[in-house]
């Protein structure tokens, strides 16, 4: 453990994203491990790459070619069950999650326990079991996965539509862009009075080098098992 009170890591992230997924799970698994808070952040990875400049990975054809061999690996390496869509450019281009990260976002405002299991079952529909997460039956499926009561998810899917719920995902994604992000997941550590950014679901160790902590790889409990 490090010395000191508990650092605060803050997590941006998109459902939309597979990698923000992997990042997800490793701070959810460092959280008992290394002496942090870790805050999720729902943000929209369409604001930032438009605002950023920046371009989507598959709309750069080695980078997209890059991505189908990268992916399997990564979902091997991290124990996710990371299957990319069968329609990428429909589920992820087309389509979007702008409807999925309100949703989640509103969620974060009334029932904020309901964050991490809900980001976690739309994940695992778009990219586990290649299914939709736009339509509004989704959404509730999802809710429901997670053990988000039906009226309560069906309140908050009301509020999709509202202003504040809107405003605070356009917030939290310039915020996220304030700090320097071109993309998602974006990880800001406070040390010190001082963020830390760091892009991307592969710089732990350096993030753990920070901390003062110890980077035991993508799933900490295996790990400590086998030295048991």
């Amino acid at each position: 453990m490090a010395g000191g009170g508990r650092k605060l890591v803050e997590l941006f992230y998109d459902v939309v994203s597979p990698y923000s997924w992997l990042g997800f799970e490793v701070l959810c698994r460092y959280r008992s491990v290394w002496n942090i808070d870790v805050k999720l952040r729902p943000g929209f990875l369409g604001g930032i790459i438009k605002e950023s400049g920046n371009q989507a990975p598959a709309m750069v054809p080695l980078k997209g070619a890059y991505m189908q061999l990268d992916l399997p690996r990564l979902a091997n390496y991290y124990q996710v069950p990371l299957k990319q869509p069968s329609d990428f450019f429909d589920a992820v281009i087309k389509k979007g999650s702008l409807s999925a990260m309100r949703f989640v976002t509103a969620l974060d405002m009334v029932q904020p326990e309901f964050v991490e299991p809900v980001s976690r079952e739309l994940w695992k529909r778009i990219w586990s079991r290649d299914e939709d997460i736009t339509q509004t039956e989704s959404l509730l499926s999802a809710a429901e996965k997670a053990g988000l009561p039906s009226e309560k998810a069906e309140k908050v899917l009301e509020m999709i539509s509202l202003p504040e719920v809107k405003k605070r995902l356009k917030d939290t994604t310039e915020e996220a862009l304030n700090y320097g992000a071109f993309g998602m997941p974006a990880i800001v550590a406070h040390v010190k009075g001082t963020p830390h950014f760091y892009f991307g679901s592969d710089r732990f160790e350096l993030l753990a080098h920070l901390l003062g902590e110890k980077w035991l790889g993508p799933v900490p409990s295996a790990k400590t098992k086998s030295h048991m």
